[in-house]
């Protein structure tokens, strides 16, 4: 039977980390999804119609790619952005299998909003963290990332 003191070292520095470094994302996508929510939209539809204007004629492949989704699960994406009338697919001449996409002025008006959302989490996010510690941290995570 192990005893307290053998118990303690199950959880190491190295697992609070990675449990913190879990979190965040966690928190972020709930937070996420209450603000977009207020539009009628999900967080990856909010995804989809931000890289979509960053990348204007954005394919439903290049868009999963982005999403880190299947085309399938793109393509009902896409479909709600259609119904809604924030998106739309226009064929490309001479291959009737690709489609690319393009944000329909509806989706332009609500960006601004949405802009204000994100920033307001983003702010929420920062609250007290110095311009030094982002950049230090962004450099931490990005050396965490290339090492998996």
């Amino acid at each position: 039977m192990a005893n307290m003191s053998d118990q303690q070292s199950y959880v190491t520095d190295a697992d609070e980390l990675v449990f913190l470094v879990e979190e965040v994302p966690r928190k972020l996508r709930r937070l996420f999804d209450a603000s977009t929510a207020k539009f009628g939209l999900t967080r990856t539809q909010w995804r989809a119609l931000a890289y979509i204007f960053r990348t204007p004629g954005l394919t439903q492949t290049e868009l999963a790619k982005c999403l880190e989704l299947e085309r399938a699960s793109v393509g009902h994406v896409i479909d709600q952005l259609e119904r809604a009338e924030y998106v739309e697919r226009r064929a490309v001449q001479g291959n009737r299998r690709v489609w690319t996409l393009h944000l329909l002025p509806r989706a332009v008006a609500i960006l601004p909003a949405l802009r204000d959302e994100a920033d307001a989490i983003y702010a929420r996010l920062l609250a007290g963290v110095s311009a030094e510690e982002v950049a230090t941290v962004k450099r931490l995570l990005a050396a965490m990332s290339a090492n998996l």
